[in-house]
């Protein structure tokens, strides 16, 4: 569910017509709805109770400071993977104690940072980077939470491009590995295992894979603490999936995958971690465009929008859908026609569809680009130099700019030129 609704002939967000918004900041511009937001996240929390639990946000999905101030003080915590994401996050204000750092190539400098600033635990990845946080932690004279983890070869059955927990991934350590990993851990200066850690992969539509992921890391719980440690979390990581369209079978609720979680691993008296982003935040956003010209070509007609692939790069990069509706309702009985809809990027690539089905539409006609809330605009660029687009918060009939359009000036400034030129 989200609040994007047609009221009156025009598409909403919550009480506020689109229209408006793309009136007095121009479009494109991606536009969020503070409602979806705060339900998503309170349907995963109130999924895992009554277990021990922290929702751990996934900043790598939407690193807006609003967006993230807004979760935060719902009492989310936050999964990052770089500095960047981890400071963005204490800029909102989520205390250290409430994050957990993931990622494959964690440097020294980001080490150093958390721990300065404060962490709940690094999910390490590999055994060198094991050692390399040994050595920051214990120059330090602190200590670094950890838990490992552990990549289970399972299949996500999902995209190629954002599967994770398969042997040939390059994620985590396998797991048959972990034992002696895990005992190299516990005699390493200046590091704490708490807990075991797992991500199979993003946008999942089915249960099983996780099923098959946390039945291994139960075991291996077992395992481990017969070893010794003191296993004591369990970071489940994220990817349940979101419907991009309409028409398919919608994924498992949120309820459903709580239930999951608590029959395989509910038994342990493990804090659960979970590490949603696309569920929380897909479609809490849409990413709003204008038509700049309908184009008559030999065998179909192209919709030309000021949105393009540097704005959502989604389509180009995974062959990803969206659907796109038109922000003025057509009438009862207008009749779809098929539209290739592209960019102004100078890239064939710069396509969102082919073929897309949708009613007649002319130069100046906005339309809204559903579940955009996640991997959009943390995923644009400056290419062509073309302004990153902004971003807009609304919250019943209010609503915010919460990231200004750079003006061509301001992007020009960024620029240097060297004494001999």
């Amino acid at each position: 569910m989200d609040h994007f609704l047609y009221r009156d002939g025009v598409l909403h967000a919550e009480d506020v017509p689109l229209p408006e918004i793309a009136a007095e900041v121009g479009t494109p511009v991606y536009v969020y709805s503070t409602a979806t937001l705060e339900r998503h996240y309170r349907l995963f929390t109130e999924a895992l109770d009554p277990l021990p639990h922290l929702v751990c946000f996934a900043v790598k999905s939407n690193g807006n400071l609003a967006v993230l101030k807004l979760l935060g003080d719902l009492g989310a915590g936050m999964d990052v993977v770089s500095a960047g994401e981890y400071l963005r996050a204490r800029a909102a204000g989520v205390p250290g104690d409430r994050i957990v750092f993931s990622g494959v190539g964690k440097t020294r400098d980001e080490m150093r940072i958390a721990l300065q600033g404060g962490i709940r635990q690094f999910n390490v990845e590999s055994e060198p980077e094991l050692r390399a946080l040994s050595e920051v932690a214990a120059s330090m004279g602190a200590v670094a939470p950890i838990t490992l983890r552990v990549n289970p070869d399972v299949d996500a059955r999902t995209h190629e491009k954002i599967s994770t927990g398969k042997k040939d991934n390059k994620f985590g350590i396998p797991i048959g590995r972990a034992r002696a990993v895990y005992a190299e851990a516990a005699r390493l200066p200046g590091i704490e295992v708490v807990g075991i850690d797992v991500h199979i992969g993003s946008q999942l539509t089915d249960l099983e894979p996780f099923d098959e992921a946390y039945t291994k890391v139960a075991e291996l719980t077992a395992t481990l603490r017969a070893d010794g440690h003191d296993i004591r979390r369990l970071d489940l990581g994220g990817g349940l999936g979101i419907p991009y369209t309409r028409s398919n079978e919608a994924p498992p609720l949120p309820l459903d995958y709580g239930a999951m979680v608590k029959r395989t691993v509910g038994h342990l008296g493990c804090e659960i971690e979970i590490e949603p982003g696309r569920l929380i935040s897909g479609n809490a956003g849409v990413l709003l465009s204008s038509v700049i010209y309908v184009k008559e070509g030999q065998e179909r007609e192209f919709l030309i929008l000021d949105a393009a692939m540097n704005d959502l790069v989604r389509p180009s990069m995974y062959g990803a859908h969206h659907d796109i509706l038109p922000v003025e309702e057509p009438p009862a009985g207008v009749m779809p026609q098929p539209y290739d809809v592209v960019g102004q990027v100078c890239e064939t690539g710069d396509t969102f569809a082919k073929g897309r089905p949708l009613p007649p539409l002319a130069a100046g006609d906005l339309v809204a680009f559903r579940s955009a809330g996640a991997y959009g605009a943390v995923m644009a660029s400056e290419y062509n130099a073309r302004p990153l687009v902004p971003e807009v918060l609304v919250r019943g009939p209010d609503w915010a700019v919460i990231r200004a359009r750079p003006s061509y000036e301001e992007m020009l400034k960024r620029d240097s030129l060297p004494a001999w030129l």
